[in-house]
Order: C-alpha cells, then structure tokens, then sequence
C-alpha cells in the first residue's frame, strides 16, 4: 500500500483529511504523468457519487488537472464501473471516480483508471506520490492555448446503460424487483436499466441529498430490502453501494443471497449456456469455495 494511493484509491473525511489542496495537487501530478507518458493534452474523465463533498472535490482537481494541460469531461453522478467503461468508450487516457463507495457522507475518496479502463498501474501512482508528497518534480505552468479546457458529456448514462443491457441475454418480463439504490450512484442508473430489460421496479433509497448516501441503506444494511420484499411479495431484490460498484441480492422469500452465492447463481447461468468449464477462471474460483454442485 502506498503513503497518498491505498489499496482502492486516496480516501479520508472531506475537507478534513482529503481537502481540496490534495484534490488539486493530485490532479496536477496526475495530469503531469499523464502528459508525460502520452500527449500534452490527455483527455480525463471525471465522475462522482452523490455525497455532499464530490462538487467541491471535483472542482478541486478539476482546477489541477486543467492547470497542467490535461483536457477534462465532467461525467455527473455515474456509478465506478461507469467511469471504467466510459474511458474506452470516449477514448479518453484516464479516468477519475470522486467516491468512497460503503462509508458514510463525511468520507470521499479519489479512484484513478488508465485508459485501458482499470485501475492505474502502481508505477504511475507512485509517480503522483512522490509529485504530490516529495515534490520530486514540479508540474509545468501553462498558459494561454496550452491551458487544458472543461466539458461535459450529455449521453453518459444511455451509453452505459445501453452497454449494460447489451451483456445480458435475457429479459427481465414480468418480474417484480426491488432496487436499492443506497442513495447512491445507483439513482441515476438503476431503473432506467431495469425497467428497460423488463422489470416491474419497485425503488428504496433512491432520493439522493448529499448526506444521505449508506444511510440506513443499500448493500451494507440489507435489513430494509429483506423486509420490503418479503411484505409485497416481490420476486427479488437488489442493493447496492454508493457508487453502484458491488450489490448484494434478497431472494423471494426475503432471504439475504451474498456474495458467494450471487457468483453461484451466474456460474449455474453461464454453464447452463456452455460459457463455463472447470478450467476457466469463474470454474476454478466456485470449486475452491466449494460450489462443485454448480459446475
């Protein structure tokens, strides 16, 4: 683990331990890098949960990344994998995820991606650590034309949306689904992509206000989705976590479905249409938790 870039990004209480200063300095170290490794305007793309922080944090890199040269567009509220798929898709050289997923609204954190669409190299988060902590180089000012520019992208959640419902091969008709949306990043995508693949949607925690993000809610409080589905009879239900990059399932009887058994239920799918075999990596992965009854 490094000394700025933990194991799944930089992240502290906003403003507190993440301030804008940071914000800014690893978005011109980050920008530096980049212009290093590729061309003097890289192309970054920034997305954001819902918690009150991620303005004030996005113009805060916003600030340093432009500052440097690097030319930013400004995703929204988008869940994690969103910014993951999007890089490849806008053929941008990296992208930025303001979020710190499970935790409370005090904390945020800051997920950088090549442009390969995962998650930056060591190599180059130890080149940001040491601009930003060691001052091991100083970052160019430009000025005039070589100033970087902002924009932002007005497709973001139909072109996520639409390759989402392009991996799966089956409709949802006529089942009736509860969606968690841990007033998350969640609430911006989850229905439309439900509703679309033909689920009668039933929405919790979908009325992000800055604050309320994992409140009571989504993937790390299961409580209320057990219950809502068991008391309407539903067919399901689904929670996620404030940047919409995990879930966990209730079943119809109002059954918590974890991890474990989510990754067993789409081993079953994915044998059931020839796609698995105890070699590959899900077979092998569901042997050694024991799930050999699935494969």
């Amino acid at each position: 683990m490094g000394r700025l870039f933990g194991t799944d990004g930089v992240r502290g209480v906003a403003n507190s331990e993440l301030t804008c200063e940071m914000a800014m300095n690893i978005g011109r170290a980050a920008a530096m890098v980049l212009t290093d490794n590729n061309h003097r305007h890289p192309k970054i793309l920034i997305g954001k949960d819902t918690r009150i922080s991620s303005d004030m944090l996005e113009n805060a890199i916003t600030a340093g990344l432009c500052s440097v040269g690097a030319n930013v567009v400004q995703l929204g509220v988008v869940p994690t994998p969103a910014v993951a798929f999007l890089v490849g898709k806008y053929k941008a050289d990296a992208g930025v995820m303001l979020t710190a997923s499970h935790n409370p609204c005090e904390f945020n954190g800051i997920k950088i991606f090549s442009g390969d669409g995962y998650k930056l190299p060591d190599a180059l988060e130890e080149q940001i650590e040491a601009i930003v902590l060691d001052h091991a180089d100083t970052p160019p000012v430009p000025t005039a034309g070589d100033i970087g520019s902002v924009t932002s992208a007005p497709n973001v959640v139909r072109d996520y949306v639409d390759h989402i419902k392009s991996t799966v091969p089956f409709a949802l008709t006529g089942m009736r689904i509860a969606i968690d949306c841990a007033n998350g990043a969640a609430s911006r995508t989850a229905e439309l992509l439900f509703s679309e693949l033909g689920a009668e949607c039933h929405m919790l925690a979908n009325q992000p206000n800055g604050v309320n993000v994992n409140d009571n809610c989504g993937s790390t409080h299961m409580e209320n989705l057990m219950s809502f589905v068991k008391e309407n009879h539903l067919d399901a239900g689904i929670a996620f976590d404030g940047d919409a990059d995990r879930c966990l399932a209730v079943d119809d009887k109002g059954q918590l479905v974890d991890g474990d058994f989510v990754m067993a239920i789409c081993a079953a799918d994915m044998k059931s249409r020839g796609k698995l075999a105890k070699n590959t990596v899900v077979g092998t992965i569901m042997t050694n938790m024991g799930f050999t009854r699935f494969l």
